[in-house]
Order: structure tokens, then sequence, then C-alpha cells
């Protein structure tokens, strides 16, 4: 009994120490991450030299922390050094420019040649899309065989050893100063970049109706150049200030919170953290460099949702009357008279919990599908969608209808400069080619000044701000509705 009580305990802290070791991510959706992991340190009293090899390619050096998370040992970093240059074929040839090696010829004859040049290009490791297509481009080496230099390397050179200079991977190194000896776990915290995550949501529709099924997914992308093992990882929404590397910037780094989850638990959860919100895997998993990961966040079924067909007929062109002020658009009579026909869908739904959602929604793309009668899934659209509290409605235009169009036109415009009046007139046609009625939302902007009046209109309108209104009309199938209205401007 006793040795399977001393097996148990063994086994338990056995569990323990692999939990403490587990790196944590938070990941932000502006492609960078706060790294958090312990170091196993061994301090002697006096100066020490500890080094870290088990850190990212995108570090940020001056964001590192190192700490006693028990609060027991002080931690005082005398000196730190970041080495990010890993070994290559090229770099190791730059430290060995003007002396002689061997090279290895296709038939595996060898060849002594001194190096003149190596060719080598430095990588810019902050640069994280330099970083995802390889090494940037390299200088052609120059090599002297037997007097005479030639361009490029004449085989695969043999190096003698590596130099006290190389490393294999990136490294951090430490000289601390300690007033007593200590072993201890030290939390070694830091931010890179080479990490970013979005938000994808499907939307699938029947056949018939705008009952919907959602689902959500979040993608993690590690570009970071190091593989993370059985992480626990959180992700960040929000619009979180952070200047690009090479200046100053301040970051949060939030504790990790313990959360209990069993077989049941939701694979994310979520909660808000100051003005932003928290989405945290649940299972801890491991995060390969150079992988894209996906995990499902939100699955909702039986959400209402409703399908919009909104005109705004005006077609107005943004490079032509761009910096234009009230005067000028008074003065140009043809301003907005040229018509858009197309008419755009719009799929509109509240994120409440009544309606089946209810989390907040990090932005991200919204894919729309629809079941057709052979029951395959057809694509019927996609936009994005900014970040979206709960409660809040959604509205996401998704294309332009195909048998619903318009047709806008102006039937009449005067200007009494004397009286600082204008008078504008126009008439809209809506035609539904669709064997259904259809409603649409007629919007009219009231450009020509600030102060307007509607004095004669065919259809009720509502007032959507100062200067815009709108016409809510329903269209017979293979029907027409006309709406006319007249604008009187003063200023």
């Amino acid at each position: 009994m006793r040795a399977r009580l001393v097996c148990i305990f063994v086994f338990c802290c056995s569990l323990f120490a692999q939990q403490a070791s587990q790196p944590s991510l938070t990941i932000y959706n502006q492609d960078f991450a706060v790294i958090r992991q312990d170091v196993p340190v061994d301090l002697k009293s006096g100066v020490n030299q500890v080094n870290v090899n088990d850190i990212s390619m995108h570090l940020e050096p001056d964001s590192v922390i190192l700490r006693d998370p028990s609060g027991r040992h002080v931690i005082n970093v005398l000196e730190q050094n970041y080495r990010n240059d890993p070994v290559s074929q090229f770099s190791l040839l730059s430290l060995y420019e003007g002396r002689t090696i061997d090279f290895e010829l296709p038939d595996h004859s060898m060849l002594k040649g001194k190096v003149i040049r190596s060719g080598f290009v430095r990588p810019d490791y902050f640069n994280v899309n330099a970083y995802s297509q390889g090494y940037p481009a390299q200088e052609e080496p120059i090599i002297e065989i037997g007097g005479q230099l030639r361009f490029g390397l004449p085989g695969t050179p043999i190096f003698p050893d590596l130099t006290g200079e190389t490393i294999l991977k990136p490294r951090l190194e430490w000289v601390i100063a300690s007033d007593r000896a200590g072993k201890f776990p030290a939390e070694l915290s830091y931010v890179t970049g080479g990490m970013s995550w979005k938000a994808d949501y499907n939307i699938v529709a029947p056949e018939k109706g705008d009952v919907v099924d959602i689902v959500g997914w979040v993608t993690m992308d590690n570009r970071s150049g190091h593989t993370f093992e059985n992480a626990r990882i959180k992700l960040m929404a929000g619009d979180v200030n952070k200047i690009q590397p090479g200046t100053e910037y301040r970051y949060l780094a939030a504790k990790n919170a313990a959360v209990a989850a069993d077989a049941m638990s939701p694979p994310v959860t979520e909660k808000a953290f100051d003005e932003y919100h928290l989405y945290t895997l649940e299972h801890s998993t491991t995060l390969c460099d150079r992988e894209t990961k996906q995990v499902e966040f939100i699955h909702a079924s039986g959400v209402a949702t409703k399908q919009l067909y909104i005109y705004d007929g005006a077609k107005i062109d943004p490079n032509r009357y761009n910096g234009w002020n009230w005067e000028n658009i008074r003065n140009d009579h043809s301003y907005g008279t040229e018509s858009n026909p197309k008419i755009w869908v719009m799929r509109e739904f509240v994120n409440s919990e009544a309606n089946h959602l209810g989390m907040p929604l990090p932005k991200g793309r919204v894919r729309f599908y629809r079941h057709n009668d052979d029951g395959q899934v057809e694509f019927t659209g996609e936009n994005m969608i900014d970040h979206t509290p709960k409660d809040e409605t959604i509205r996401i235009y998704t294309g332009n209808a195909f048998d619903v169009t318009g047709e806008r036109r102006r039937t009449n415009y005067t200007v009494e400069t004397s009286r600082t009046t204008a008078t504008e007139t126009f008439e809209i046609r809506v035609r539904n080619h669709k064997k259904e009625a259809v409603e649409v939302r007629v919007v009219e902007h009231l450009y020509r000044g600030k102060n307007w009046e509607i004095t004669a209109k065919s259809d009720e309108y509502k007032k959507k701000d100062s200067q815009t209104v709108e016409f809510p009309v329903t269209i017979a199938p293979d029907g027409e509705k006309v709406i006319t209205y007249t604008a009187h401007y003063t200023w």
C-alpha cells in the first residue's frame, strides 16, 4: 500500500511538473502574441550566466520579463543579449571569409577554395513576411580557386567545425546577480511577432426561409519560427494599440487564470477583459511553426435572420467629387443625377441569447450558403464583420439582387441664388421580376444643403439621420413601384 502511495505521489509530482512547464500564449488579432513559459534556473550566490534557446525567432528583446512567480527570489538581470542569427550555409560561409575550405564536387571529389565574399545578407527577423518566404535573396558569393576568382560556389562547402560565434537556434543570454543560491522555475514573458488569429463564420440557410445555422471558427497562424508544445492558448479580440517593432511600446501581460475543463466543456470560452474580450481554448494544443490550426468556437442553430433589399440610387464618383463642399454641390446641376441600377442584398440578425447567439463576436469573414433543391449547399456571398458585442444587430452586404432593379432620375431642379433656396424633385422606379413580393428600402441622401424640407412625396419616409431618408416600399410580383419626392433647401 505504501509503495502504491509513493507511486501515486511521484506520478502527481510528475504531472504537476509537466503542467507547470506548459507554455501559455495570448495571441492578438494584430499579428503578435505574448508568450509565457517556465525557465528552470539554478543560481549560485554572485554572478551567473543563464542561456535560453526555447524562444521564438521574432521575439522583441526589450519586451522580455524574467521573474520568480512565487516572489521568493529577486532576479537582477545585469545584462541581456539576444542572439537571432541561427547558422545556415551562407551565414557560416560568412564566418570563413578570407579562409580556405574544402568544396565537395558532384563526383564526390574535393576542391580547395578561398572564400572572398560569402554573399550572406542578414535577414530581418522582425519582418515576418520576409521570414515566411524564406531568407532574403543572397548576393552571389566569390571564391578564389588557383589564383582565379569565380562567382558562385564550386560545390558543397565543407566546414571544419562550428565557430564560437555560431548558434543553432535563437538564444537569450543573461548575466544575473543573486545574493543567495536558489533553484526554482522562473517565468519568462515576452512579445513576439509572427503569430496571428482570425475568426471565420459560415452561415447556412435552408432552401426556403431565413432561419439559419451559424458555425464560427478561429484560425491560428504560427510564423514565429518556434513550435509551442502542449500550449495553453488564449485569443485576444479588440483594437489593442501596438506600436511597430523598432520604437518604444508598452503592452499589457495578463497573468494566467486556472481553468477547470472537463470532457464536455465547449472548445472555446469567452470573457470580458479590460476593454477587450478573451477567448480561451479549453484544451491544450501543440501549435507548430508554420502551421495553421482551426478550432470551432461557436455552433448555433435556429438563428432568425432577415434578408433586406436596399436601393441607394445615387451613383456618386468619389474621385471626381472628393473635397467638394455644399456650395460646390449646389452649383453643379449634374451632381447626383447618375443612376445606380443595382439593389443591394443584406442579411441582418441580432446577436442575442434569445436568438441562440449572445457571445461577443470577434471581427472576421462571414460566408453565406443556401441549400439547393437538390440537397446541396451553394455559396451565395461573403463579407466582413467588425468586433460585435452581444445584443447588437449585425447587417452584412452579401451581393446585388439579380431580379430586382432600380432606376432613379431627376425631374426638376431650380436654384434661386438671391433667395438662397433650391428645389429638387426625383422619380425612383423599383422593378421586381420575382414570383413573390419583396420589400425594398429606398435610401435618399439630401446632399444640397444642411437645411431641407420634403414638400411633396408619394410615400411615407423615415428620417435616418440629418441628411438621409428611407422609403420602405413593397413591390408586387412582376411589379413596379414608383416613388417621387421634392426637397426644398435653404442656406
